[in-house]
This record gives structure tokens, C-alpha cells and sequence, in this order.
């Protein structure tokens, strides 16, 4: 008979990221996360919980949500002792992003997702690493994928995460993608979805910070994707001014409605103009290029 592990489940209704919660939470006890209608779900073993956890938790809540917000709803219950697993998975379904993203956990059957003609699948399960595209953010930017990608472009994806944007890219018909992330779990999730997903040389994943990735001259990029919160953005946006000049595309997201004229503004200081926001759920998403680029529609 199978001994199974007892669970704590934390639900936490916020329009914080997960994945930026996980991350500065830093918790490795977290085995499993998923986000969806601005509820994050975390679970954690219940022989590895603790109330200073949940008092860490409300403190990093406190530091990342928008102000002034009322305070994030957060509720903590256990669940009894069974397949956890078998349970997890029936609450993390397949979705539908654009006009033919699938995104499916590999618990889920093909046959189950009913994949039509045309649309492209990608298989991750929501871990430790988050962009499983259940998020606005991730959301507004595949969608701009979409659109953009042409075929034979070369992509840097900055906070790769799970490595979801730079994979889409690539399906879309990029030529090669380099996904960069500080957070070595993130990273190791990437890879292992990298694999799943059959992606091989055309996908590098690095743990490297922003300010220590260098600019890659003899490697320029066409498009540079930023799902990052707004201090990250604005701490490293010295490093943008040489893509911009270099005629790279930025498309971020990860942006409140109420930051756009900050990060306008920072993004001006260093050669970069705001050419096409798209928004969803009080998130933006900005296209930025060098002024030359906006042929008169910026």
C-alpha cells in the first residue's frame, strides 16, 4: 500500500506573479505551483510547513503587490493523506492561448486536448518554474508572438522562467532562441521541459543575470523578450541601449497599467520609444524600438 505524503495547499487571490513570488520567497519546500484567474495555488509537504513560512509568504506579498492594493486573500489547508498527484493533476487543464498555442501537462492526453490542424503543443507542468501561460503576462506576449515571428529570427527571452516565450518562438518559425534566468530550479525546469518537448541546439538556456550576459555583438538578436517585474526592467535598462541601436525589437510585459509612463520614460533616457502596447487584466505589454524604427506610427 502506498504511504502518501500529507499536503499543505496555500491559495493566495493577487495579481502578483507567481513565478515572481516563488522567486523571491525562495522556499526549495514549494513541490508544486500552478496560477490561474489570479488565484496562485502552492503546495508544500506538511512535514515541511511551518507558520513562519506563511508569515515569510505575506511579507514577500506585501513587498510585490501594486499600492495602494487591499491585502492579498491568502488561505492555508491540508490535504488529506492521498495520491496528491492524482489530485493536482485533474485541477491543471489544457489551455488554448491566441490563435493556436496549446499548452498541455503531460498527464494530459493528446486525445484529450483534441489538437486541430495547424495549432502547435507545447507540454510543460507547473513547478517550481512558472510560465505555463495561465498568466496574463505570459499570455499577452505569446499572443504578440504570434504576430511578430515571421520565421529565421534569433530571440533572447530575459527571465525565461519555464522557458515557455522562447519555445513558442521557436515553433512560431524563430531560427534560435536564448532563454537567460538567475534562478538555477528555473533553469533546470526549462531544460527538462526543452527535452519533453524535443527542442535541441536552436534552444540555449543559461543561468545568468542580465548585467552579466554580454552583449553578444557577434550575436545580435532580432527580437528580445521581458516578462520582468518593473524594478528588475528599470535597474537593468542601461543594458537595452545597445540592441536598440543595434535595431533589436523589445517586447515586455509583466508591466502594471499605472508604470507605462515610468518605463516610457526610462526606455527614452537610453534610445527607445514605445511603438504598440497591448493590455489584459490591468497588465501591459509595450513594443519598444529605436525611434528610427517607427516610420512615422510611433
Amino acid at each position: 500500500m502506498q504511504d502518501w505524503q500529507d499536503w499543505i495547499e496555500v491559495r493566495i487571490e493577487s495579481s502578483v506573479d507567481a513565478g515572481e513570488l516563488l522567486g523571491v520567497l525562495d522556499d526549495p519546500a514549494v513541490t508544486g505551483a500552478w496560477q490561474e484567474e489570479g488565484v496562485s495555488h502552492l503546495y508544500w509537504p506538511s512535514d515541511r510547513w511551518n507558520p513562519d513560512i506563511l508569515l515569510s509568504l505575506k511579507q514577500v506579498l506585501s513587498t510585490l503587490a501594486p499600492q495602494p492594493v487591499a491585502e492579498p486573500v491568502v488561505m492555508v489547508d491540508r490535504l488529506p493523506a492521498q495520491d496528491w498527484n492524482a489530485q493536482w493533476a485533474k485541477s491543471v487543464k489544457p489551455i488554448r492561448v491566441g490563435r493556436r498555442i496549446v499548452v498541455r501537462p503531460t498527464w494530459a492526453s493528446a486525445e484529450e486536448v483534441g489538437l486541430q490542424p495547424g495549432e502547435i503543443e507545447l507540454r510543460l507542468d507547473p513547478k517550481q518554474a512558472f510560465g505555463t501561460g495561465h498568466h496574463a503576462t505570459t499570455r499577452l506576449l505569446i499572443e504578440w508572438l504570434e504576430d511578430l515571428i515571421h520565421g529565421g529570427e534569433r530571440v533572447l527571452d530575459l527571465g525565461t522562467g519555464s522557458g515557455i516565450l522562447a519555445m513558442v518562438a521557436l515553433r512560431l518559425g524563430a531560427a534560435s532562441a536564448l532563454g537567460i534566468d538567475y534562478d538555477p530550479v528555473a533553469i533546470d525546469c526549462a531544460s527538462g521541459y526543452a527535452e519533453v518537448n524535443g527542442f535541441g541546439s536552436e534552444l540555449d538556456l543559461r543561468v545568468v543575470t542580465l548585467q552579466d550576459l554580454p552583449q553578444m555583438r557577434d550575436r545580435p538578436f532580432d527580437l528580445i523578450l521581458a516578462n520582468l517585474d518593473r524594478k528588475t526592467l528599470l535597474d537593468s535598462m542601461e543594458w537595452f541601449r545597445a540592441p536598440l541601436q543595434r535595431g533589436a525589437r523589445l517586447l515586455l510585459s509583466g508591466i502594471l497599467a499605472e508604470d507605462r509612463a515610468d518605463i516610457a520614460a526610462a526606455f527614452d533616457r537610453v534610445g527607445g520609444v514605445v511603438r504598440a502596447q497591448r493590455e489584459r487584466e490591468g497588465w501591459l505589454a509595450l513594443e519598444v524600438v529605436a525611434p528610427e524604427s517607427c516610420e512615422g506610427d510611433c
